[in-house]
């Protein structure tokens, strides 16, 4: 088992060990004293990995109770948290118990966001069942629902009390799934570690496997770094974004429904690279088309624009983006609105 330690205003420890979803309920033991537990999943994860977290809760001496949602983004929304909400009162969930979220980032997004407005605060536990959510959304602390005006647009800061990440899991997921996840590994090398992009380089998604745990260790060892030092995403956090300020413009050009987000990610880090860091351009291209992610967009740049405006990372008429000159070196850059759209379009 490797552990890494994530020091914020609510320290915990991210667990990184194959087969440990099923030694969750002991692992889980240790950071609350009820026995008492509210697991959160989707239709897909539930058929693959319920059980066996059940057994692991039950042989710790948890009551658990559960709810099930239908798997996808859609599900991410005001109508299925108040569902959550009812399903927690129902269950007489009170602040001294705790809450799982067994599943992706879309379970613990919308999990986060209840345990953190429930009662005011329950704890909660991060379960990933994805590559994508064990290396990005799981660790960190936000939590977020999607409404009418854009993604992730209502949510709160709410750390989790442990992340759980089995290894083993990422074996069930379909080609495109485990893909997905490589667009945020991706990222991290780019931003932050240029051997753990050659790491990613000496593989393919047929053979990432070999080299999983060493990479989930590393792209969330990067993360914790820069939420210890920007926990409320104020400055440097914002280096994480790389590929997202068109990747969520993707993502909300196909309404959230027509494109993944790691897809949205790999593709939107590409497209600024071959604007504003050409000399990068095939060495990402390469290696996101071994992960077999796209690397760019046919939708015009002046449609994908107006989705930018909406983006959290503005300030007033301004935009932070994100660029990388070298990689292993991400860069938050600040311009005007206006000068982005230019630079986009150039």
């Amino acid at each position: 088992m490797k552990k890494i330690s994530v020091k914020t205003s609510h320290p915990y420890e991210v667990l990184i060990q194959r087969g440990g979803l099923a030694h969750c309920g002991e692992y889980i033991s240790e950071v609350t004293k009820s026995r008492k537990a509210a697991i959160i999943t989707d239709d897909i994860v539930e058929k693959l990995h319920l059980q066996t977290a059940l057994d692991s809760m039950k042989a710790a001496g948890f009551e658990c109770s559960v709810f099930v949602f239908p798997n996808g983004e859609q599900s991410k929304c005001l109508e299925n948290l108040g569902k959550i909400y009812d399903f927690l009162c129902e269950s007489n969930i009170t602040r001294s118990d705790i809450i799982v979220a067994l599943g992706g980032g879309v379970v613990g997004d919308i999990t986060g966001f209840a345990a953190a407005s429930y009662l005011r605060g329950v704890e909660f536990v991060q379960i990933p069942t994805t590559l994508l959510a064990q290396v990005d959304s799981s660790v960190g602390g936000k939590t977020a629902i999607d409404i009418a005006g854009g993604k992730n647009l209502v949510g709160a800061f709410k750390q989790p009390a442990l992340v759980i990440c089995d290894s083993d899991i990422l074996k069930t997921l379909k080609p495109e799934t485990l893909a997905e996840g490589m667009g945020e590994c991706i990222k991290y090398g780019m931003i932050r570690d240029e051997k753990l992009f050659e790491l990613m380089e000496s593989k393919d998604l047929d053979t990432v496997d070999d080299i999983m745990d060493e990479m989930v260790y590393a792209c969330i060892d990067i993360k914790r770094i820069v939420v210890e030092h920007d926990e409320f995403d104020r400055g440097e956090r914002m280096v994480l974004n790389f590929g997202h300020t068109l990747g969520h413009a993707l993502e909300g050009w196909y309404n959230y429904k027509g494109i993944a987000h790691g897809e949205a990610v790999a593709a939107g880090m590409c497209m600024i690279t071959d604007r504003l860091a050409p000399q990068l351009s095939d060495r990402l291209r390469k290696v996101c088309e071994a992960y077999r992610l796209p690397t760019g967009s046919n939708i015009p740049m002046s449609e994908l624009l107006p989705f930018c405006s909406k983006d959290k990372k503005n300030e007033a008429k301004d935009i932070n983006y994100i660029i990388c000159n070298e990689i292993g070196k991400g860069e938050i850059v600040k311009v005007p609105f206006t000068e982005f759209c230019r630079l986009m379009e150039g």
